[in-house]
């Protein structure tokens, strides 16, 4: 039985981050999807994989292994790989590779919520982190918000300083400033700690929150939480898991009352006014690594033929 093998290479230059946010609202259609995280551990490295079941879709199994030592070796930290099974019969479709779903996944996550959420006129993007999904986040919000200026900050200056020259955008320093003036404020760092007080927020913004994905991590503080109106992509994958939203629910500084909308519910997914900020949680989940993976698998098949 034949089934492809999707490089990196082969197809990130095939793939469109507008076509993709479509199936991904779409794919928010069908049933609602199972779920399964499955984490084991030698310390201090990890074996996750995420699992998805779509009725109309198929099944996805998405393995990464985490090895913090193998930069010493000059090997990365993460590998993976990612199975996409035919819904109709079962069989494979496809092997992809890890770091093409989750580069797609994650940024159309996040631009998904922001066309929904960000005010259409938006003019000025700061991008806080300067890894590769901070890099990814760059492209991915210039495809919509095509006249907005891009700005770069991250704890390590040279680091930043570096993405923003290979991005063609502006790097700042002074982060309390660069929220004030930014319309949308992504966050994709590792902090454990908020980076972002909801003291320099001004009406209209809207918060992307990426990076936290543990339930020790937080970027923006409880005050943040509480002046905005809080959306996710999906409650099953945020509210228990995350600390961005498990700490202020457990200290009672939000409520579950408080989180309006996820992908599953679109149609709620939309600002009260222009005065107000917004904040969207992006937590992932395997259903999203499943409905970016269909994309993919479609697109290259099709390159193919």
């Amino acid at each position: 039985m034949s089934f492809s093998t999707i490089s990196f290479e082969a197809a990130d230059p095939m793939l469109d981050w507008s076509a993709l946010t479509r199936r991904l609202a779409d794919g928010h259609k069908y049933r609602k999807a199972e779920i399964k995280d499955v984490f084991l551990f030698r310390e201090p490295d990890t074996l996750l994989s995420r699992a998805a079941w779509i009725d109309g879709l198929g099944q996805v199994v998405k393995t990464a292994t985490v090895f913090p030592d193998n930069p010493k070796s000059g090997l990365p930290s993460i590998h993976g790989a990612v199975s996409l099974f035919s819904d109709e019969t079962g069989a494979l479709d496809a092997i992809i590779d890890f770091s093409l779903v989750t580069k797609w996944k994650t940024a159309a996550d996040s631009l998904l919520a922001a066309k929904h959420l960000a005010r259409p006129e938006s003019k000025n993007i700061l991008i806080v982190g300067s890894g590769q999904v901070a890099r990814s986040m760059v492209h991915a919000y210039r495809s919509h918000f095509v006249d907005a200026k891009v700005a770069i900050w991250g704890r390590t200056k040279e680091k930043a300083e570096q993405l923003a020259r290979d991005c063609a955008c502006e790097s700042v320093h002074d982060l309390s400033a660069a929220v004030a003036r930014a319309d949308i404020i992504c966050t994709a760092t590792m902090s454990k700690t908020p980076i972002i007080s909801g003291e320099w927020l001004r009406p209209g913004q809207h918060l992307d929150l990426i990076g936290a994905f543990r339930p020790d991590m937080r970027e923006v503080d409880d005050a943040a939480l509480m002046r905005a109106e809080v959306f996710v992509d999906s409650f099953e994958t945020t509210l228990d898991h995350i600390g961005e939203l498990r700490i202020p629910l457990e200290n009672g500084a939000i409520s579950r009352e408080d989180v309006i909308a996820d992908f599953y519910d679109l149609d709620r997914m939309n600002r009260s006014s222009d005065d107000v900020i917004t904040i969207a949680k992006n937590g992932g989940g395997a259903h999203l690594d499943l409905m970016t993976s269909r994309y993919i698998v479609d697109v290259f098949t099709s390159a193919q033929s």
